[in-house]
C-alpha cells in the first residue's frame, strides 16, 4: 500500500473541524428556523437530492420520521427539470441538499417546491450559489473546499445540519448537547482500519452494505463510496428487504457489510446476519463501541444513538480510503467522475 496521502483522507480528518464550525456559525439561524417550523407545523417534508447529498437526506427522513412523526419523501428532480409537473407542497417543508448548489435540476426542482406553497431549506456548502441565495432559509454546511471527488466532510457536514434542523425544530436539549460533544469524537478516530479488514474488502468482487433504520442512509453511502474510490460492486439494503429476494445471490464467501444499529433495529438485523452467515457470507460489521477486530470496524460512542451513524461513516471512510490505496486506485481522481455533476 502506497503511503502517499490523498486528499479524501486529508478531508476526512477534516470533518471533524468542518462540523464544529458549522454549530457554531449556525446556531442562531437554526434555533430561530426551529421556531419557524414550530410555528408552520408542517403536514410534510419534501427532500430534493442527489448521490451522498440524498443519503444526507434519507438520514433526515428517518430523524423527522421517527423524532417529529411527520412524514417525509424525496421527491425526484426531473419531476420539475424535464417533466416540469406542477405541485401542490401547502404547509410543507422542501429541504435541498448539495455541496456545490449547481446542478441545474436540484436547482429547478427547489424553484418548483416554493411556487408549490413549500417553506425552501438549503443545506449547501457553497453558499453563493444559486440554491444557497434562492432558498428562503440556508444552513451553509461550513465543510470548505472539498478536493476528492469522493465526498466525505461534506456529507458528514449534511448529517450533522439535518440533525441539528432536528435537535432545534423539536427543541431537543439533550439532542443539541450530543451534536456539541461530535466533533472531539471524530477527532479522536484516527486509528488506520485493521490490515484484515482492508484485505477482506479489497478481495470482494460484490458485496452487500445492510443497514436499518438510522443506519440504512449510510450503508447507502458506504456502498457508494465502495463503487466509486475502490470499484467494488455493492449494494445497500435495508436489513429486513435483502431477504425479499437479494439474499438468492448469497454464496459462500459473498460479503455483506452490516452497519449495526444501536437501538431497537439491532435485534431484527442480528437475526437477518445470521441467517446470511448461515447461507455462507462473510461478515463484516461497523457498529458504534466495542473494538476493532478481524470482522469489526468500531466507532466511537455517541451520546445520542441518533448520531451513531455519524460516526460510523467516519470511520468508514478510513476503511474505503485505505482499500482503494491498497487496489492501487486513486480515490480522489476515479476514472469516470467528476467532482461536481450537473444533471438536467
Amino acid at each position: 500500500m502506497t503511503e502517499n496521502p490523498t486528499f479524501m483522507r486529508a478531508e476526512i480528518d477534516e470533518a471533524a473541524d468542518a462540523i464544529a464550525r458549522q454549530l457554531e456559525a449556525n446556531a442562531p439561524i437554526a434555533s430561530a428556523l426551529g421556531e419557524r417550523l414550530r410555528a408552520i407545523d408542517p403536514l410534510l417534508v419534501a427532500t430534493i437530492a442527489r448521490g451522498s447529498s440524498d443519503h444526507c437526506a434519507l438520514y433526515l427522513k428517518h430523524l423527522i420520521e421517527i423524532v417529529l412523526g411527520i412524514p417525509s419523501a424525496s421527491i425526484g428532480p426531473s419531476v420539475a427539470s424535464i417533466y416540469q409537473a406542477p405541485l401542490r407542497l401547502d404547509r410543507s417543508v422542501a429541504v435541498s441538499i448539495s455541496q456545490s448548489g449547481r446542478s441545474p435540476d436540484i436547482v429547478e426542482m427547489q424553484r418548483a417546491a416554493r411556487r408549490g406553497g413549500a417553506l425552501t431549506i438549503a443545506f449547501v456548502n457553497d453558499a453563493a450559489s444559486s440554491l444557497a441565495t434562492e432558498a428562503e432559509a440556508l444552513l451553509p454546511l461550513w465543510a470548505g473546499v472539498e478536493r476528492s471527488v469522493a465526498a466525505t466532510k461534506s456529507m458528514i457536514a449534511g448529517l450533522v445540519a439535518g440533525a441539528s434542523l432536528v435537535a432545534e425544530w423539536r427543541d431537543d436539549a439533550p439532542l443539541r448537547t450530543a451534536l456539541t460533544g461530535l466533533p472531539q469524537i471524530l477527532r479522536e478516530q484516527k486509528a488506520a482500519p485493521p490490515e484484515t479488514l482492508v484485505e477482506t474488502l479489497a478481495s470482494a468482487k460484490s458485496a452487500f452494505v445492510l443497514g436499518r433504520g438510522a443506519t440504512l442512509a449510510i450503508a447507502a453511502e458506504a456502498a457508494l463510496k465502495l463503487k466509486e474510490t475502490c470499484a467494488i460492486h455493492a449494494e445497500a439494503y435495508s436489513s429486513a428487504e435483502v431477504l425479499h429476494g437479494p439474499a438468492e445471490l448469497v454464496t459462500p464467501g459473498f460479503l455483506v457489510v452490516a452497519f449495526v444499529p444501536r437501538d431497537v433495529a439491532r435485534e431484527g438485523m442480528e437475526a437477518t446476519l445470521e441467517r446470511l452467515s448461515n447461507a455462507g457470507a462473510g461478515l463484516l460489521r461497523i457498529e458504534a463501541g466495542g473494538a476493532d477486530a478481524d470482522d469489526a470496524l468500531t466507532a466511537a460512542p455517541t451520546e445520542s444513538s441518533l448520531l451513531a451513524p455519524i460516526a460510523m461513516i467516519h470511520r468508514f471512510y478510513g476503511l474505503a480510503e485505505a482499500v482503494a490505496r491498497r487496489l492501487g486506485r486513486d480515490p480522489d481522481h476515479p476514472r469516470n467522475l467528476r467532482k461536481v455533476t450537473e444533471t438536467v
